[in-house]
């Protein structure tokens, strides 16, 4: 069975201009994500994932490599077929309605369905969008938008979903709503590749995460995998008094770093002292771990020439 997205050595170079030289976006990749696998691409901005998915969607065309989808040639339209893509600013139809864009999508992607138009209502309605089904997007806010798009994708049947940046400009309540959809589509055995520059809003979702760093790869892992050699845990508590090691936040509130080895010892001390544990999690953040990944790994020499 082909893997869901094969790239293998990937560069592209942007050309040099009168006013500028040449650029190298993306330099030397090799990734291959499997079906039913979400992944969550994550760098600065710059760093070459927005080319990544512009190459894998068939807007720009590699300097050197390849990519594939499902086992075919990203510059081949059947490769795309089944492809929902949400880039970072949609560009809708504006004189279209989202009934009509969501139709339409349909169509282009051959999807054969008893009523279409329920099929599209019931996707508009889960990101809250049926009641204004029929009006047009010109007049909608960036969030709109950005869930119209994200209705688009969803509705097509996708087998794989490329979406760049796609929580941005959504309000809590639409970022809580688009993640449960994305939780919902992986349940069911879809295939996600999902760039973000907040790591907390696709930790959640991801099985590997692949840092890119001036066009590079420079490390793919499951996010437990970044954790496991980190010593210490950071321990939340609520109570009236101190607790050593401890220090006061607000309202009551206790927080300590604390070596692993000595967990029980602090937990037994916060029940002594009838705290009540709020949380436990690693000191270090996974995006705390990424960026020390950029921090480390040494510059290298142009790999696309």
């Amino acid at each position: 069975m082909s893997p869901a997205i094969f790239i293998d050595a990937l560069c592209k170079t942007y050309p040099r201009s009168w006013r500028t030289p040449a650029f190298e976006a993306v330099r030397g990749l090799s990734l291959t994500i499997s079906e039913g696998e979400v992944f969550g691409f994550i760098g600065p901005n710059g760093a070459g994932k927005s080319t990544t998915i512009k190459v894998l969607t068939g807007v720009l065309q590699p300097s050197k490599g390849r990519a594939e989808l499902f086992g075919k040639d990203v510059s081949l339209p059947e490769a795309r077929r089944g492809l929902g893509y949400v880039p970072e600013n949609p560009s809708l139809y504006d004189y279209l309605t989202p009934l009509e864009i969501l139709t339409m999508g349909l169509a282009i992607h051959r999807v054969k369905l008893p009523d279409a138009r329920q099929h599209c209502m019931q996707w508009l309605d889960r990101f809250a969008l049926s009641h204004v089904a029929d009006k047009r997007v010109r007049s909608f806010s960036k969030g709109m938008t950005q869930r119209v798009a994200l209705a688009h994708a969803m509705a097509i049947r996708p087998r794989l979903l490329i979406l760049d940046e796609p929580l941005s400009g959504l309000d809590p309540v639409g970022r809580k709503d688009v993640v449960d959809v994305l939780s919902d589509y992986r349940s069911s055995g879809g295939t996600i590749l999902l760039t973000s520059h907040v790591l907390h809003d696709v930790e959640r979702l991801a099985d590997r995460f692949g840092l890119i760093n001036r066009g590079e790869l420079v490390t793919v892992q499951a996010p437990g995998e970044l954790l496991h050699d980190e010593q210490k845990v950071t321990v939340r508590s609520a109570g009236a008094g101190p607790v050593s090691g401890f220090v006061a936040e607000t309202n009551g509130r206790w927080r300590a770093d604390v070596r692993r080895d000595q967990l029980w010892q602090s937990l037994d001390a916060l029940r002594a002292a009838q705290h009540t544990v709020l949380d436990i999690r690693p000191a270090l953040t996974l995006e705390d771990a990424f960026f020390r990944f950029i921090d480390s790994a040494p510059s290298s020499e142009a790999m696309c020439r």
